[in-house]
């Protein structure tokens, strides 16, 4: 097991288990179930990575994204072909919020929110020229609004 391990609150953990398996090729590791069906507690493995979880469970400390109306964690998985696993994902019924493309700092990269709520991105190193690097990074700061200082300061008053 590594130093850190996420632990996912999911409104339908058994669900989510099964789809984590179409989308990303998770195994389950475990599970224990209580009386209801729902979980107390599951871990899976994709790749070399360990992921826990349970459903949500009333007075819990820790909201599901679909009961907390956002997520703030972002779970990246490095691939050795990143349009693979994100055609998997898609057919799985994950759905894209940062589409899969090239980017300046040289990983084909884009994110996708699982059914459950729990936004994945997924990547791979490519070989890009820096000249194809920095009109990308260029385009992505402008986007950004935070494009190249164009010598004068903004002023805020």
């Amino acid at each position: 097991m590594r130093t850190v391990t996420p632990y996912l609150v999911i409104e339908g953990a058994s669900k989510a288990i099964e789809f984590y398996k179409r989308a990303f090729g998770a195994e389950e590791i475990d599970r224990s179930p209580m009386p209801d069906g729902t979980l107390m507690h599951a871990t899976i493995r994709i790749g070399d990575s360990v992921i826990m979880m349970s459903d949500e469970f009333p007075g819990g400390d820790s909201k599901s994204p679909t009961h907390a109306g956002a997520t703030t964690v972002n779970l990246h998985i490095n691939a050795k072909d990143v349009d693979k696993l994100w055609n998997q994902a898609l057919n799985a019924g994950a759905k894209p919020t940062l589409p899969l493309e090239n980017q300046f700092w040289g990983e084909r990269y884009g994110k996708l929110q699982d059914p459950f709520g729990h936004i994945w991105s997924v990547s791979m190193t490519v070989k890009m020229s820096e000249q194809e690097k920095e009109s990308k990074r260029q385009a992505a700061f402008a986007m950004m609004g935070g494009g190249e200082a164009s010598g004068s300061e903004k002023s805020w008053t």
